[in-house]
């Protein structure tokens, strides 16, 4: 089931935020976040604090956990309201142990790009989830990485996102950098968060963009007809910004190939902000791409479409490029790769579909 490790995250979160009831006050507290605010750290509501760091947390979820006391700072519950300031030392506490999912190394291929003692960049093939969740306990990335750095001394079986600061879809491929020291994982994991990196992705559209290039914004967040999708809310006070640039770089008929710039990463942000504008990405079957949004009503078009399905079987989204500020050296690294071959012999098959044809 494509994106079921997202969604069971989610419910886990709901899970530590909603309880905190007062039955379970006088019990033995388990430590399930931590965080220690910046030197640097400007004075912020916690609730803001912790919904730009907690992934997948809404906003009301985090005031819930405050009220129930179940968050701290420096050891002391404080209401959503408090102001962060800099060393404070951040904990959510909840009467059970945090789920725990023991890495096994895995033998599994991996495409790495680039590796030193630092850092690995690694083109993720597309089905593969990034790291262990409901459903998906065994063949992951992480599983893979765990067999690459059995002998490393940082590698930890019990830490579960081990080197990990941002990951890519089940379904989308591309290029993902993973820290190998702690030190590395920390100063890129800033980097993501204060968007400094450069980020470029390739996706294949239902319809003809009007523009050849433009700006998307809308805050993103948890849709409330289906937990499982996101949504581009008009409210402000709904969801989290987020900005995606785009730029044709082909026409293809019925559909179209389009460069996307990200300004933030939020979840499923591309597939989100391009269903927005009126255009889902090919295949996506989370959003309704899987189905023929453009073209003709003709028995041989939707053969052609479901030919085109079968040759790209999930939604057609690479991160191609991938820039950043090497942690060790301060050299910024840039990384391109190329499209995936199903996404290369679904943007042939248009091109010869359109060959020839009067298309509007």
């Amino acid at each position: 089931m494509k994106d079921e490790q997202e969604f069971e995250e989610t419910d886990e979160l709901d899970e530590i935020i909603n309880d905190g009831s007062e039955e379970n006050a006088s019990q033995t507290l388990y430590e399930h976040y931590r965080f220690v605010a910046d030197a640097g750290q400007n004075a912020l509501r916690i609730d803001k604090f912790l919904v730009n760091r907690i992934e997948n947390a809404s906003r009301n979820k985090i005031q819930d956990a405050a009220a129930a006391g179940s968050i701290l700072v420096n050891g002391n519950p404080v209401k959503a309201n408090y102001k962060v300031k800099p060393g404070d030392v951040i904990t959510i506490e909840m009467a059970w142990p945090p789920r725990e999912i023991e890495i096994i190394p895995e033998d599994i291929p991996l495409n790495i790009v680039y590796e030193d003692d630092t850092l690995i960049v690694v083109n993720k093939a597309p089905g593969m989830v990034v790291h262990p969740g409901y459903g998906n306990y065994t063949g992951t990335l992480v599983n893979a990485l765990a067999w690459h750095l059995k002998d490393h001394p940082w590698f930890q079986s019990n830490d579960p996102r081990p080197g990990l600061v941002h990951r890519i879809d089940k379904d989308t491929s591309g290029l993902l950098v993973v820290a190998k020291t702690e030190e590395a994982k920390t100063h890129l994991a800033r980097q993501f968060f204060h968007k400094t990196t450069a980020r470029t992705y390739q996706a294949i559209v239902w319809g003809t963009i009007k523009d050849d290039e433009g700006t998307i914004t809308g805050n993103i967040g948890r849709s409330i007809r289906d937990r499982k999708q996101m949504t581009v809310y008009a409210d402000e006070s709904h969801g989290k910004p987020a900005v995606t640039h785009f730029k044709v770089l082909e026409r293809l008929g019925y559909v179209t190939l389009v460069q996307c710039k990200l300004e933030t990463g939020r979840t499923h942000q591309i597939r989100v902000h391009l269903k927005h504008i009126g255009h889902t990405l090919f295949n996506d079957e989370r959003y309704g791409g899987d189905q023929i949004l453009k073209g003709t009503t003709f028995t041989k078009y939707k053969q052609f479409v479901n030919n085109c399905f079968k040759i790209l079987p999930r939604q057609a989204l690479h991160a191609k490029t991938l820039g950043f500020e090497h942690p060790e050296t301060g050299e910024f690294m840039e990384f391109d790769t190329s499209l995936p071959n199903d996404m290369v012999k679904a943007i042939e098959k248009w091109k010869g579909y359109i060959s020839g044809r009067d298309i509007d």
